[in-house]
């Protein structure tokens, strides 16, 4: 079944932006109405509506920085997180609020306690759950517009080239270094592009990689030469880092999916916060 914009017109609200700007609105509500019928979703719904001037209410707050066609867009794509710890549970999260309309969330592991100082998806009650399924119940609380494919399992090279085929973005949550390299090799393999994260105590770094550029071996050399983890292992993981650069990662997908904004490619962006340090280096 066809949505009729009619039916997106009908149910639609005029509204005033902060800046007082009119616009028309389409509440989550409504958009669920529309869902319950056969054949139609609330990301094709919410789509069909930006592309008639209508903007579902969740994404009014987007508006004025993005454009309607920006958020369609969003809706449109798919970003692949692999890892879906500190990193991967808060880029999840800001994805699905944003309006990433599909991801694939990739990760075999199951909670623990240790992971509760920094893991968005991680409760007490939560425990031994596993992780990738907890990403899939927490996106389906924030936006059930969104698409998810949830995989529980570990990225290997055997699997890697289809977990991650028909993501217009991946993003790199590991804490595994060497399994940083298998993902990057798949990306070059299906032409997509890489956003890559690590965390350790109160520091960490961020870069885009594309399939063309030299990428991880300027930061860490040969993955052979490598140990699994890095230096997490003697700084711990600090919850505060964690989301700090996890939302930079967030940044650099919407800028991929976009093509607006300056991209961190051949640069790695190095944060310290416990020195309120920032910086940003080349890598050729």
């Amino acid at each position: 079944m066809k949505i009729d914009p009619h039916d997106l017109e009908h149910l639609s609200e005029a509204k005033t932006f902060p800046d007082k700007t009119p616009y028309k609105s389409l509440s989550v509500a409504n958009v669920w109405s529309l869902a319950g019928r056969p054949g139609m979703s609330g990301r094709e719904i919410e789509i069909v509506a930006l592309e008639n001037g209508i903007v579902p209410e969740r994404y009014a707050r987007n508006m004025r920085t993005f454009s309607l066609e920006d958020q369609a867009a969003l809706l449109r794509a798919r970003v692949g997180v692999v890892g879906l710890g500190g990193l991967g549970g808060t880029v999840a999260e800001v994805l699905a609020r944003m309006g990433v309309g599909r991801l694939t969330l990739v990760d075999g592991d199951r909670f623990e306690e240790s992971n509760l100082n920094r893991q968005l998806l991680s409760t007490v009650d939560g425990l031994g759950q596993l992780k990738s399924e907890a990403a899939q119940a927490r996106v389906g609380r924030i936006n059930p517009s969104v698409d998810v494919n949830a995989l529980t399992e570990f990225v290997t090279a055997d699997n890697a080239g289809a977990v991650l085929e028909g993501c217009n973005v991946v993003v790199d949550c590991l804490d595994n270094l060497r399994t940083r390299f298998v993902v990057e090799d798949a990306c070059r393999r299906i032409g997509c592009p890489l956003v890559s994260a690590a965390v350790a105590g109160a520091s960490g770094h961020v870069t885009t990689i594309f399939p063309e550029d030299t990428g991880l071996r300027l930061i860490y050399g040969e993955p052979g030469q490598l140990p699994l983890k890095g230096a997490e292992t003697a700084l711990g993981t600090l919850p505060h880092a964690v989301v700090f650069l996890a939302t930079l990662e967030c940044a650099e997908v919407v800028k991929v999916i976009l093509k607006k904004g300056s991209l961190l490619r051949h640069k790695l962006l190095v944060a310290d916060l416990m020195d309120g340090i920032v910086d940003v280096m080349n890598l050729r």
